[in-house]
């Protein structure tokens, strides 16, 4: 499956939820559910989302919404969702909650908890344009996993980007994860921990995923 690049309130209406994808835009009027809360295409307004059509949801059909959200979420391919997973499964502890610190642990979304982006996808533009560097090193993988102890910046030469000064004024509006030691002024955090499941406040059931894969 290819990238999506078309609008992602799309992807917002389709699960009935907000995935917060645009940033500050999620938390205004503009905000596509806010606006249309039905699910795109030509039987949005009176069709279910995705379930039959009495409406209801088979067990199948619940957990397949939940991986689609995740992978929405942080913007992953199905492919690289799978590897994920089974790195997950492969690890001491819960799968989904192992499925979850991996996606936490990715460089894009570590940069966007650090409030130096305003959306995941923004945070993934900074990476691959060689913003950020890990532990002083440049790094434009939006994938490479952050481990414990590394130190994320934004570069010396890339700290007048406006994007970063308009993402700061954003996150002092957000609450501080706890997992990360955050320098905001001078754009640099650390990774102190891995997150643990009460730090992940998203709209994504971990324990469907792991179902929809253990069939």
């Amino acid at each position: 499956m290819s990238k999506n690049l078309g609008p992602v309130c799309k992807l917002c209406r389709r699960e009935g939820e907000k995935l917060y994808l645009k940033g500050e835009r999620c938390f205004t009027p503009k905000c596509g559910i806010e606006r249309r809360n039905f699910a795109p295409g030509q039987h949005g307004r009176t069709g279910s989302r995705g379930g039959n059509r009495s409406g209801r949801e088979s067990d199948y059909l619940r957990q397949l919404r939940a991986k689609q959200r995740a992978r929405r979420v942080y913007g992953v391919l199905e492919r690289q969702f799978h590897r994920y997973y089974e790195v997950a499964r492969g690890r001491h502890g819960l799968t989904g909650l192992n499925l979850l610190q991996i996606l936490e642990s990715r460089l894009d979304n570590v940069v966007y908890r650090l409030g130096f982006a305003v959306s995941r996808r923004q945070a993934r533009q900074l990476v691959r344009h060689g913003h950020v560097a890990v532990d002083g090193r440049k790094v434009n993988i939006p994938s490479y996993q952050v481990s414990q102890g590394e130190e994320i910046t934004i570069r010396e030469n890339s700290k007048k980007v406006p994007i970063l000064e308009i993402a700061k004024e954003f996150a002092s509006h957000q609450p501080l994860p706890n997992w990360l030691e955050i320098d905001r002024d001078n754009y640099k955090g650390k990774v102190l921990a891995l997150p643990k499941r009460e730090d992940i406040n998203l709209p994504v059931n971990e324990q469907l995923i792991v179902e929809l894969y253990s069939k």
